[in-house]
């Protein structure tokens, strides 16, 4: 029997996570990220594999991680730009409607912003500068904070893409006045959650 010590077992930190207390953002999305509502942070699962005996099969962990798709919901604006921009990365993915389209969509931060892939010199030793968000792919950081609105802890995605944004539904018959929200939804390579603060 494990002999444990329930006094050493409790945790430091007593506080509860809010749901409301949060940032997202995505590099390709400014418009987006200003507007945005709700994000979820996507569970993970890893399948079981058995291993066949005379007597009992039994489970072992199997050999592939299986992440859900990242979620998020935004307030449109009334000119449907941050609608616009996701729509045009979506566009883009699929088939463009010319070459130029895909072009914009793999126009590093070199090309929109020129001096930007330079690196800095420091103690005479080239640091590299970040790797652009240009091409098909974007970051994406959700920052939790705590009960203070400091920033605690940052989940971050590597390789977002889009794969679907919702319909808007216009009706002249509400009653009342709810402001239009959208629903898209990501797929990425991983994410990583990342303790940036302790205290």
């Amino acid at each position: 029997m494990t002999d444990t010590n329930i006094q050493t077992r409790q945790p430091d930190k007593m506080d509860y996570a809010s749901p409301v207390q949060f940032r997202f953002k995505i590099a390709k999305l400014p418009q987006v990220e200003f507007f945005i509502q709700s994000v979820n942070l996507p569970g993970i699962s890893i399948p079981e594999a058995t291993i066949p005996t005379p007597l009992y099969d039994y489970p072992v962990p199997g050999d592939e991680i299986r992440f859900q798709a990242l979620d998020i919901s935004f307030l449109v604006d009334e000119n449907l730009n941050n609608y616009k921009e996701l729509h045009d990365w979506i566009s883009g993915l699929g088939f463009g409607k010319s070459h130029q389209q895909f072009a914009d969509l793999q126009a590093t931060a070199e090309d929109r912003f020129p001096g930007s892939s330079k690196g800095s010199l420091v103690a005479g030793v080239e640091i590299p500068a970040p790797l652009s968000e240009g091409g098909i792919y974007s970051d994406a950081t959700l920052t939790i904070l705590n009960s203070k609105n400091i920033a605690k802890t940052e989940v971050r995605f590597q390789n977002v893409f889009p794969t679907s944004i919702g319909s808007l539904s216009y009706d002249v018959q509400a009653s009342d006045i709810d402001y239009l929200k959208a629903q898209a939804s990501f797929s990425y390579l991983n994410y990583d959650i990342v303790q940036i603060s302790t205290t």
